[in-house]
């Protein structure tokens, strides 16, 4: 099937790859020239594992395409993906200009009917608004269906997810509309749920948001172990062997991050707020990871009172590893709390600095290595658990002032710890002390 997708963000550019990756022949549209000059050479705007190695695939068969024209993108498309983005605004809503933009560029572009499809989280009742807008600006004499397919996709795992998700959800109110989208999704065999588009929007924010719910919750677990010297992560596992509970989503650490989780927590606390109901413990969940973000900040000043002049290792800077993405990460809170204090930052991450430099816009120093970073360092704090930052060699941490780390993704085991001359904090597990008094250093 010809089928064109407006945006190349993470959530455009992986939809478009997945679906020429199972035959389909996709035209990506962006208005961004030099982006998609690159993307023409296969060259992925985001770090995301394996997607780079798709795009030349398929572009070398012929398969998928990348322009700035959206009359020649849309030209014999039978479905068109809309994926732009739907940023917060000050209130927490969603923006939903560039959606209307698209919708508008559709409408007055196509030549054929067509189906156009929203994979950008809207909030409900948006696809709805979406066709209002297709028909008013219809100009030809075509027919225009709208079906909300919301996506499902974990940064870092996104191209495994496209062909090994748990369901495919499509929101129709036009049964053959809805057909066209199931056959275009039918190579991926996944499970495939169908509903009503306001259900089907509703799906997405649910999702997101109970999943967020989670993690907050055994983040307050964490801190309560933290007060009663219990151990978080056996608390964790024998909760997720209830098959009711599960044990994903149940990782203690420094609260969530990224594209998703912030802004669809927010967004439907406001469309709660919209049909006049408070919801109250939705609100509860983003106050505590606001608060989980600043928690190894609190340990280190029990520990280390004054940080004027005190030169702080912090490993990891994306909000979470196999991707290079910054927002809502809790290194933007961290490394700009502890310059507030009068430290000097000194971060490491092995895919995400350059992009970090343009959301960490304070003064700090960028190391090319973890051995860089903690040489001569006072304390180290861990803020996402990378592979190569979960296996270091741990006799590094010696060659600190003072080695005193502290861990927000507990990467290292008790055990393992207990053997090193290491003073060792991480969330919700009993703390390694190398030396307990205050330190003056």
């Amino acid at each position: 099937m010809n089928i064109a997708v407006v945006g190349t963000g993470y959530v455009g550019l992986v939809t478009g790859v997945s679906l020429s990756e199972i035959g389909h022949t996709v035209t990506c549209i962006d208005i961004n020239e030099a982006k998609i000059t690159k993307m023409r050479q296969g060259i992925s705007p985001i770090y995301e594992p394996g997607l780079s190695e798709l795009m030349l695939k398929n572009i070398e068969e012929n398969r998928l395409f990348f322009t700035t024209d959206h009359t020649k993108g849309f030209n014999n498309a039978e479905a068109i993906y809309i994926a732009v983005g739907t940023p917060e605004k000050d209130d927490g809503s969603a923006d939903l200009t560039y959606v209307e933009e698209v919708a508008i560029n559709i409408a007055t572009q196509i030549r054929r009917d067509t189906v156009v499809v929203t994979k950008s989280t809207v909030p409900v009742g948006t696809n709805h608004k979406i066709k209002d807008i297709l028909n008013r600006n219809l100009k030809n004499d075509v027919k225009v269906n709208v079906v909300s397919n919301p996506e499902f996709l974990k940064e870092g795992s996104a191209i495994h997810d496209s062909f090994n998700g748990d369901r495919i959800v499509i929101g129709a109110d036009n049964e053959k509309a809805g057909d066209v989208v199931e056959q275009i999704n039918t190579p991926f065999e996944v499970p495939v749920f169908r509903t009503d588009i306001k259900s089907a929007e509703m799906i997405k924010y649910a999702s997101n948001a109970f999943l967020a719910t989670k993690i907050s919750f055994i983040n307050e677990i964490s801190n309560i172990c933290d007060r009663l010297n219990a151990n978080v992560e056996d608390v964790a596992s024998g909760m997720g062997m209830d098959k009711r509970i599960g044990s994903e989503f149940l990782n203690a650490g420094i609260g969530y991050g990224g594209s998703c989780f912030p802004k669809d927590t927010k967004a439907l606390i406001q469309i709660a707020g919209n049909v006049h109901y408070d919801f109250e413990l939705l609100k509860g969940v983003v106050n505590v990871n606001q608060k989980q973000q600043c928690l190894l900040i609190d340990k280190l000043l029990d520990r280390i009172p004054n940080l004027k002049g005190k030169r702080i290792a912090v490993l990891g800077l994306a909000f979470k590893p196999n991707t290079d993405d910054m927002r809502e990460a809790a290194s933007i809170v961290v490394t700009k709390r502890l310059i507030d204090e009068g430290a000097e930052v000194i971060g490491y991450d092995p895919i995400a600095m350059e992009n970090a430099k343009s959301y960490l816009r304070h003064e700090m120093v960028y190391a090319k290595t973890i051995e860089e970073a903690l040489e001569n360092s006072d304390a180290t704090l861990i803020l996402t658990e990378w592979e190569d930052i979960k296996n270091i060699k741990l006799n590094l941490f010696n060659t600190m002032n003072y080695p005193l780390v502290i861990d927000g993704r507990n990467c290292f085991s008790l055990e393992k710890m207990r053997g090193q001359k290491v003073e060792y904090h991480s969330v919700g597990r009993p703390s390694i002390h190398y030396n307990r008094e205050k330190l003056n250093i």
